[in-house]
């Protein structure tokens, strides 16, 4: 089978693997466009389970990623002077550009082409080959061809962000909330090398001009950044990639979702199908599921022998993975309006604030009053009746309002 994937991300990468280990004679080719070694963002997030999912299909590239990844297990929140720890799940973070050194070197190993600086013309010919895997982000040149196919919807959230690093290695996954005279402005931060943590600083838009950070240079944005998150950052500096112009790569998160993610011999692969809010840090692990549904899907109808199979493996990879990831996105859309209506639970006690925080996903908890969700949750961790009934009437609720946002 010739295959060739457009875009060099973590899901086309991954995906080359499985198709070179499942047969060494299929042709593989990733293109992608900017050079070897050169990424953006900083550092990414994945949790235990995701390891296991990798390990069935190839032990050699899940072993490598955990070897190469810090660890942390606990949750820390600071407000107000105090500071809050939860204990958790293992989480782990590497470093982007880490990621996909080892993913391409794994790919290359297995007689994988990887084409770098090689754009594929977004008004040109898709490359001759059997399958089209577009692995190419949010803006996928390859969905673009044709959007009335793919139905795409594109919404942007109300808050605005920003990706920064910064010298010092968080122990935890770090949140840190202040008040300020134009409302509250946050940060997230979790370590993804010895000497190195992603900081994701987030605040309404209202906030965002009060403090005068859209108006500020990348410099002095970041300088700014660094006074207000200074009792975390512990005197280590703020790293930034401006833009060429000076400015602050400052965002609203893009929501993606597609009518249908394949066409013909094409098919979408990681953000170019779908996208979920950062705070849910689930980006890259539900890309690499994407790959791992993928390939299962093209060697369950025996695709990579007999291409009248590819339109039901291409099918049945797209049912499967809108099923699985109906919780996900559910999850990921109440995990932005918690962000967005920050108000509604910043004057709790603390240790109650954070412990709601990681309620976020809840479907519940928008509708019951934060301080009654507190103590029905604590019930309901005691009383197996009352965790039923949470279990039960929490994805019903999601399904109903899910229901009533969807045009029909």
């Amino acid at each position: 089978m010739k295959i060739t994937c457009i875009g060099g991300g973590p899901a086309n990468l991954y995906f080359a693997i499985l198709m070179k280990l499942q047969d060494p004679s299929h042709h593989v080719t990733v293109h992608e466009r900017d050079p070897a070694g050169s990424t953006y963002g900083w550092g990414v997030t994945y949790w235990s389970p995701l390891l296991d999912r990798l390990r069935t299909h190839d032990p050699v590239s899940a072993d490598t990623l955990r070897t190469h990844s810090v660890r942390w297990s606990d949750g820390t929140a600071h407000l107000r002077g105090r500071t809050t720890v939860h204990h958790g799940d293992e989480g782990f973070g590497i470093g982007r550009h880490r990621l996909l050194d080892l993913l391409a070197a794994r790919a290359t190993a297995l007689g994988v082409t990887i084409a770098y600086e090689d754009e594929i013309p977004a008004d040109g010919p898709l490359p001759d080959a059997d399958l089209v895997v577009a692995g190419d982000g949010v803006h996928s040149a390859v969905r673009t061809r044709h959007p009335d196919h793919y139905g795409s919807d594109l919404t942007h959230g109300r808050n605005r962000y920003i990706w920064l690093g910064t010298t010092k290695a968080f122990d935890s996954f770090t949140f840190a909330f202040v008040e300020t005279d134009h409302g509250w402005i946050w940060c997230y931060g979790y370590a993804y090398a010895a000497d190195r943590s992603t900081v994701v600083v987030e605040c309404a838009p209202e906030t965002w001009a009060g403090l005068g950070l859209d108006r500020a240079s990348e410099a002095d944005g970041r300088a700014l950044l660094e006074k207000l998150f200074a009792d975390v950052l512990d005197g280590h500096p703020l790293l930034g990639r401006p833009r060429p112009d000076g400015a602050a790569p400052w965002l609203t998160f893009r929501t993606l979702t597609n009518r249908t993610w394949h066409r013909g011999n094409t098919v979408l692969l990681g953000d170019a199908a779908h996208t979920t809010h950062y705070s849910i840090g689930a980006g890259t692990t539900l890309a690499l599921e994407d790959a791992c549904a993928l390939a299962e899907s093209l060697h369950a109808h025996g695709a990579g022998g007999d291409r009248t199979a590819l339109p039901a493996a291409l099918a049945a990879y797209e049912r499967r993975r809108r099923s699985e990831l109906l919780h996900v996105q559910s999850a990921a859309r109440h995990s932005a309006q918690w962000y967005e209506n920050l108000t509604r639970y910043i004057d709790l006690p603390p240790e109650r604030m954070f412990a709601l925080l990681g309620q976020r996903h809840s479907p519940l908890l928008p509708y019951v009053p934060p301080q009654l969700y507190y103590h029905l949750d604590r019930a309901a961790g005691q009383v197996e009746a009352l965790r039923r009934l949470k279990r039960w009437l929490g994805p019903r609720l999601a399904r109903t309002v899910h229901a009533a946002r969807t045009p029909r």
